[in-house]
């Protein structure tokens, strides 16, 4: 009763206002006309008021019961009270919806874990493989084995840092790392590929140090090298140099390969994105590499960029603060 008089009251009030400034203007200014008359009004209007008013609060008793039941189910109530503002009913929602993302939240967590642990396992006998098929003496079935088990092995490692990134634990070690050795172990790590589609490379990085996590910018680095392996033409050329302008160390990739179109530019780093030669149908692109590249640059507080000619070359560009400059800003 007490809420409801509470919600009511100023109709209450409005409508009891309206009722005494009527008898008073009939008493005061009508005085000629019989007072029995406003009597049989005010009982009319009395028994009317009863009635709605009993009506009103029966609905609300109702609509109240409703709710007081429907706050102890776990679903979200506000589809069923459209016309009702309660602070009740969105604080359950917001503690539903709370739960339901946590929960959410906590499945891809344990979804990240296994294929994370999945990965490791994999990674065991795959190496193992590897070894075991040194034995093969034909060379061709041997470098055919070879080159489909270095694929799963780069996909197993992108699979892996991928679930590392996108975990809430992104662990993240910031030091002074040698540049040319970081372009040295991702060369290495594709070493395979480039051998085999026979790149000529050629590195001018100059001898200098960066502030980054060497594991993550190196796989940048693949990722990127990964994108000239897949879009290599006739003469397959890789180009990495440095170039140090005042605070920034700016490191270029580029290759001569098939290009990127002027209208795909701005969709490169874009999640899914896979240009729209599909490498000849050569190879099958998930259009995350380039995606996750970009994320973990913006994590490192690094910028990466990206221009291109088609048919002609593509050229990526890291832009990374020296240490010196960093302690300077902390």
């Amino acid at each position: 009763m007490h809420s409801y008089l509470r919600k009511r009251k100023k109709v209450f009030f409005f409508c009891l206002f309206l009722c005494l400034s009527y008898n008073l203007y009939f008493l005061f200014l009508l005085p000629q006309v019989d007072a029995v008359y406003l009597v049989y009004l005010d009982v009319l209007l009395a028994v009317f008021s009863i009635l709605f008013w009993g009506a009103d609060y029966l609905n609300f008793s109702k609509n109240q019961k409703k709710i007081r039941d429907s706050l102890k189910l776990n679903s979200i109530l506000y589809q069923n009270f459209p016309e009702l503002e309660g602070c009740a009913i969105a604080e359950h929602d917001t503690e539903i919806l709370k739960e339901q993302l946590n929960e959410q939240f906590e499945q891809n967590c344990d979804l990240q874990d296994y294929i994370a642990k999945w990965c490791h396992e994999v990674k065991l006998p795959l190496s193992a493989t590897l070894l075991m098929i040194e034995k093969i003496e034909d060379e061709r079935i041997r470098s055919s084995l070879k080159e489909q088990l270095e694929r799963m092995n780069q996909q197993l490692k992108s699979a892996l840092l991928g679930c590392k990134v996108q975990s809430s634990l992104f662990d993240i070690q910031m030091k002074q790392v040698d540049l040319l050795d970081c372009v040295k172990t991702s060369v290495h790590n594709n070493q395979f590929f480039l051998i085999k589609n026979h790149f000529q490379i050629e590195i001018c990085v100059e001898d200098i140090s960066v502030y980054t996590d060497k594991n993550w910018f190196v796989y940048i680095l693949d990722q990127i090298i990964s994108n000239a392996l897949k879009y290599a033409m006739d003469n397959p050329y890789l180009k990495i140099w440095s170039e140090q302008k005042d605070s920034l160390v700016r490191l270029f990739v580029e290759d001569h390969g098939e290009g990127i179109e002027a209208c795909d530019m701005r969709r490169v780093f874009e999640k899914g994105y896979t240009g729209k030669s599909h490498h000849n149908g050569k190879y099958k692109s998930t259009g995350m590499g380039l995606y996750m590249s970009s994320k973990i640059a913006e994590k490192l507080g690094h910028e990466i960029s990206v221009e291109s000619e088609k048919d002609c070359f593509t050229r990526f560009r890291i832009s990374v603060l020296q240490p010196s400059f960093e302690k300077e800003m902390k």
